[in-house]
């Protein structure tokens, strides 16, 4: 089992950008390939992006596309989220989550998650 914890969320002005981290206890991050999600007020929790278990491949929302980057750092046991030209519409709560198999964009194929860390984008 995996224990995930989030942080580097916060407030930040409409355009700016925040580095996300989750990092993981309890077994070797690179076991797993890992994704992002995020779930806005009132709306279901969507896919934001994911990273195979050797960062060889990622894939991202279209809507993230071109502005995130997911990446990670197995030595250290954790996985980064970059947040480039933030949008208002990007505030959510951010979850990171490790699947023991192949990751994707669905969130059944994820074992694990971590309690979220707030982004809030101001106009």
């Amino acid at each position: 089992q995996v224990q995930l914890v989030e942080s580097g969320g916060g407030l930040v002005q409409a355009g700016g950008s925040l580095r996300l981290s989750c990092a993981a206890s309890g077994r070797t991050l690179s076991r797993y390939a890992m994704g992002w999600f995020r779930q806005a007020p009132g709306k279901e929790r969507d896919f934001v992006a994911f990273i195979r278990k050797s960062g060889s491949s990622t894939y991202y929302a279209d809507s993230v596309k071109g502005r995130f980057t997911i990446s990670r750092d197995n030595a250290k046991n954790t996985v980064y989220l970059q947040m480039n030209s933030l949008k208002p519409e990007d505030t959510a709560v951010y979850y990171c989550a490790a699947a023991p198999s192949g990751a994707g964009v669905w969130q059944y194929e994820y074992d694990y998650w971590g309690q979220g860390t707030q982004v809030t984008v101001s106009s």
